[in-house]
């Protein structure tokens, strides 16, 4: 697939927000090319992928630059950094998952030749086991699957979390738990809720029960906050240019809302986990039509 362009009179803007006092702060903004999917760095920058290639938009400059990976197909908006604070896991557009440096340089490639299309969205603490979300075949009229595979490649393991669609699985900070959105607890089409299962696939819990469709939960890396993206009741799908909201919880309350942020997006805004090192603010994307 193509990566996505911005729409005439459309602009791109990053943000950086604080779940704890609700303050957000725009980072950078650009009507020139569509960016998706900010990770924080640990030396205070964001990486998102834009046109297929992999950016890097330094915070404390506001200077955005190419991340020159080879060896890759267009990337798409699943990627997650390495717990060493050197590496990136990548989706790219030909279904597989791949390994690179943050300073650039050849990728590697870490899924198989399995039949699936691979969609990672999350790295347990210790660097040893990626999350991802399998589609047979590429055939996104069938239900997406919870696999987890070792980082170094191997053998993936299925972890089972219903018949409905699920997506953005993501380890805890502590290592016990992938939380994930799914379509399992609701016969409506596309009604995702945001849940959790325990690493060995035991557990299985709804976290928030809501008349919204849930998506892409985030845990700080201090394990106290959360962040996820809201759709529109009776959205199917993560579609992009829409009315959506980013919501923030505390970890041992989702049903209360901290603070809200409404925008224009959707697909591409949080896609991935974003949270900076400190846990005190984490980023996202915004699409605003003039």
């Amino acid at each position: 697939m193509a990566p996505r362009l911005l729409q005439p009179g459309q602009r791109c803007e990053v943000w950086t927000a604080s779940a704890a006092t609700g303050a957000r702060e725009l980072a950078f903004t650009t009507d020139e090319l569509l960016l998706e999917a900010p990770n924080w760095t640990p030396d205070n920058a964001l990486i998102l992928n834009g046109g297929g290639a992999l950016w890097r938009l330094d915070l404390g400059t506001g200077l955005l630059g190419q991340v020159p990976v080879s060896g890759v197909p267009d990337l798409n908006n699943d990627h997650v950094l390495a717990p060493d604070g050197t590496g990136i896991y990548l989706s790219a557009d030909d279904g597989h998952i791949y390994r690179a440096d943050l300073a650039g340089g050849p990728a590697t490639r870490i899924s198989a030749e399995d039949g699936f299309f691979h969609f990672l969205h999350g790295v347990s603490p210790d660097g040893e086991r990626l999350a991802y979300v399998g589609i047979q075949a590429g055939d996104f009229a069938t239900p997406g699957r919870l696999w987890t595979v070792p980082s170094e490649g191997g053998a993936a393991a299925a972890i089972d979390v219903g018949p409905g669609h699920c997506d953005g699985p993501e380890y805890s900070p502590d290592g016990e738990w992938i939380y994930l959105n799914t379509e399992t607890f609701t016969s409506q089409p596309g009604h995702a809720q945001l849940a959790r299962v325990r690493c060995d696939g035991g557990g299985l819990e709804r976290l928030v029960e809501s008349e919204t469709v849930d998506w892409f939960p985030h845990i700080s890396p201090d394990g106290a906050f959360a962040a996820y993206l809201r759709f529109p009741p009776g959205t199917v799908g993560h579609p992009a240019d829409l009315p959506v909201e980013i919501v923030a919880v505390a970890v041992h309350d989702w049903t209360v809302p901290l603070h809200t942020w409404p925008l224009f997006g959707g697909q591409g805004t949080l896609n991935v986990n974003s949270w900076s090192p400190d846990s005190a603010r984490f980023a996202f994307v915004a699409y605003p039509l003039r």
